[in-house]
Parts: C-alpha cells; sequence; structure tokens
C-alpha cells in the first residue's frame, strides 16, 4: 500500500464511490477530477479519497473539498474537471453545486440550494 507524503498537500477531496453515486458516474467523475488534477501538475497540492456513501444520495454523485468543508452534489465529469479549475486551482467556491459550507463550527446550507434538508439525526437521551 501506498504511503503519500502530504506536506505540501493544500485540498483533500473525499470523492463519493457509494453506490448510488456510482449509478450517477462516480467512476467517471473520480477519474475526471483526478485527470485534471495531473493535468494541471496539482498533484502535490491536492489529494483525492474515494469514500464509500457520505450521506446525502439524492445529491449523487457527491464531492467535499476540505480544509474548506465544501460539498458539492450532481457532480458530471465536467463539473467535476471544473471543481479542480476554478476552487482548487482557483480559490473560487462554485457556489451553483453546493450542498454545505462549513461556518461557525457546523455545516450550513446555502441560501440559494434546492437540495433536499434530510432526516434528522437522532438526539440520543442522557442517562
Amino acid at each position: 500500500m501506498t504511503t503519500w507524503n502530504l506536506s505540501e498537500t493544500k485540498h483533500h477531496v473525499l470523492i463519493c464511490n457509494g453506490s448510488s453515486c456510482m449509478r450517477k458516474d462516480g467512476e467517471e467523475v473520480t477519474q475526471a477530477i483526478r485527470d485534471e488534477i495531473t493535468r494541471l501538475d496539482l498533484d502535490t497540492k491536492i489529494h483525492t479519497t474515494r469514500t464509500r456513501c457520505n450521506g446525502r444520495c439524492k445529491d449523487a454523485c457527491v464531492a467535499i473539498v476540505y480544509p474548506e468543508g465544501t460539498w458539492y452534489k450532481a457532480l458530471s465529469p465536467d463539473l467535476g474537471r471544473k471543481i479542480v479549475q476554478t476552487h482548487l486551482a482557483g480559490g473560487e467556491v462554485l457556489e451553483e453545486a453546493v450542498i454545505y459550507h462549513y461556518e461557525d463550527e457546523s455545516f450550513v446550507a446555502p441560501e440559494t440550494s434546492k437540495s433536499i434538508k434530510g432526516i434528522q439525526k437522532p438526539i440520543k437521551e442522557s442517562v
């Protein structure tokens, strides 16, 4: 198994490869993002990881950019490449594809989001 030196890494992209995302071109999105990173010679600056389900199946295909904590939805290969060019290389978030931003210690959906809110996680009662 490979052990990467991440000391120059600026961004970590978590690309959902769960079953819903894979049915919506998750493999093609993953390859498009990785190919664009290589094309722009950003391999030392951007690390990618395939994940299992990220819990936003209705928004498939999903990718999350860290350290910002920006969740992107409905990715196509073209949109994946655009995220690399515009957000990761250019520093500008693609607001039209955002589900959540990380702000003030929690994730916040943009006011313009058309994504479903989703179900609340259960609150555990204190014993």
